[in-house]
């Protein structure tokens, strides 16, 4: 028996209707068997066009609901909740995209974009009618939280998880916590160092209850799904002694390493006075100022900028975003403790964002002198007789060569991912981008969420950012990981896979291609047969078509929807 539709076909303003002649659309599918109501509309998100839909719904007893509109990214929640409140299941709602794949798509072909969208369409009409009606999936979880790296973001989230009512696992793989500001002295434009901070951190770390906190830890395996991580870990200060951890959540804040320069590049290694701008910063530190290095007085500084970043060549060819600042601080620095050292900043581009432009300007009040070279000319540095020699053409003098011998060459290198994170990724099955970061599901609506539900990331384990980037950042996955687990039951969608005992036979296909190891080996009836880990599957549909008995099907986009479509698309060429 066919099901009672209501199909509603969006205008989008003119966004679809200047190119897809939606009067036509209409009519094209007006005898389609099972369509009880069809309408068009200008905005079928707009409340009025909601409230209509609702009470066709009601008012029809419609069995199913197609909307034709734009991408189901911005309105699959919005058009569930219509068949929510009407009472429909909101999984015989089918969604069409008419404007992406349609009149945007098709711009110059109206005639062609008009065709598509009744093809489309009808394989919505036909998809509904094989729909079924499905349930949340609803899981218990955990209301605590592993927190991995406990440098400024991973101590200021586990504060802030802890404020929450959290309880916070804490882990460090170092002996110490703080990260590697606590070698750097002053902050960058504060008057504070990394140790003020990282102390005044730790204060409010070891008076809260609800954070435990590990150092020199290793984590050995992580097993589990979202609600209920298990971690297995040991710890250096109990002689290896296992530990284990259950969590709803985790997250990931990893930090960064300093990129090391190769040996030989720019002359690093190949003389002493040849540092990279950490060693210059800690040297300061220790030192209260510069005045001399390795026995010599120090009357120029010569600083090359992007080693290791913003690569023409190579793996690091991003922009690490904080160096510029950072150096430009450092040259301040340096001037008020040193007054008669001078210093030189060869650069590509100043990407001083924001008010950090006040550095550059600062900088250049001292007298300090700014040279541009060109992104495939970088500056030549050569040893000479034990005297570093520095060649840049500089394109704010029109391309002039201009030779320096400075008395300390720093590099000032940018950020990398920090050592071990190809372990975390591995263990975490976190996804990392061509450049090594952690990558988030979208750096604007999901900026610290990845693929893998419970997984989230903070700081600089993401991609270069400064301290207050990192805190804010941290602070967003608090945010996330609180709203996951404070009820401590999750809800997660109900299309995913699920295996036919009767036709499995265990060939192990479907568990070597899921991305998300979703799917295990039980016993069943006295066989060895796949099953499907809920929380862990994520309706990709890797697993259905490499099943050789056809054992596998993907709730929500079963065979039966995905034939029909396919059919209903053949009879309309």
């Amino acid at each position: 028996m066919m099901k009672k539709i209501g199909v509603y076909i969006c205008q989008c303003g003119s966004n679809i209707s200047d190119v897809v002649d939606v009067d036509k659309v209409e009519a094209a599918i007006s005898d389609i068997e099972g369509v009880q109501i069809l309408k068009t509309t200008m905005f079928a998100c707009a409340d009025s066009a909601q409230k209509e839909m609702v009470d066709d719904i009601t008012t029809n007893q419609l069995e199913g609901l197609v909307v034709a509109s734009c991408s189901p990214k911005l309105h699959v929640p919005t058009f569930r909740n219509v068949a929510k409140r009407a009472g429909l299941n909101p999984y015989q709602y089918v969604h069409v995209n008419i404007r992406e794949q349609g009149s945007w798509a098709h711009s110059d072909h109206p005639a062609e974009a008009t065709e598509k969208a009744i093809q489309l369409v009808m394989a919505g009409i036909t998809r509904v009618q094989f729909a079924r009606a499905l349930d949340p999936i609803w899981i218990n979880a955990e209301n605590s939280v592993a927190v991995i790296g406990a440098g400024v973001t991973g101590i200021r989230a586990a504060i802030g998880l802890a404020a929450l009512g959290t309880k916070v696992f804490l882990l460090e793989r170092n002996d110490v916590v703080g990260g590697k500001i606590m070698r750097w002295g002053k902050l960058t434009g504060s008057e504070r160092t990394g140790v003020d901070l990282v102390e005044q951190l730790k204060n409010d770390l070891v008076q809260n209850k609800d954070i435990q906190l590990f150092t020199g830890i290793e984590i050995k395996s992580v097993s589990g799904s979202v609600g209920d991580f298990t971690l297995n870990f040991v710890e250096a200060g109990q002689n290896g002694k296992p530990q284990q951890i259950r969590v709803g959540a985790v997250i990931l804040s990893t930090g960064f390493d300093p990129y090391n320069p190769g040996e030989g590049e720019f002359g690093y290694g190949s003389h002493p006075a040849v540092i990279t701008l950490p060693e210059l910063k800690e040297a300061i530190r220790a030192d209260g100022g510069i005045s001399s290095w390795n026995g010599r007085k120090v009357g120029q500084i010569a600083f090359i900028y992007c080693v290791g970043s913003c690569q023409t060549e190579g793996e690091s060819k991003y922009c690490s975003r904080i160096c510029c600042t950072t150096t430009l601080d450092t040259a301040i620095q340096i001037k008020q403790l040193n007054p008669g050292i001078d210093c030189i900043h060869l650069y590509r581009q100043m990407r001083t964002y924001g008010k950090q432009e006040l550095f550059y300007e600062e900088a250049g009040r001292n007298g300090d002198l700014f040279m541009k070279f060109e992104d495939n000319d970088p500056p030549d540095v050569d040893i000479e007789n034990g005297q570093i020699s520095v060649k840049v053409r500089d394109q704010l003098t029109m391309g002039e060569e201009i030779e320096m011998h400075p008395d300390l060459l720093v590099l000032v290198t940018g950020m990398v991912p920090s050592q071990g994170y190809l372990k975390a990724a591995e263990l975490f099955k976190a996804p990392v981008g061509r450049d090594k970061f952690f990558n988030e599901v979208h750096p604007k609506l999901r900026p610290v969420e990845t693929v893998i539900d419970g997984i989230f990331i903070a700081g600089a384990c993401q991609g270069p950012k400064n301290i207050p980037e990192s805190i804010k950042s941290g602070l967003s996955a608090v945010a996330k990981t609180h709203a996951l687990l404070h009820e401590e039951k999750i809800e997660l969608e109900p299309s995913i896979a699920y295996v036919d005992p009767a036709r499995c036979t265990w060939c192990d296909l479907c568990s070597a291609v899921c991305p998300f190891d979703a799917i295990k080996m039980e016993e069943h009836k006295g066989k060895q047969v796949a099953t499907v880990i809920s929380s862990s599957c994520k309706g990709c549909g890797m697993c259905t078509p490499v099943c050789p008995a056809d054992a596998i099907d993907l709730i929500g986009y079963t065979n039966d929807e995905i034939e029909g479509m396919i059919d209903s698309l053949i009879a309309t060429v």
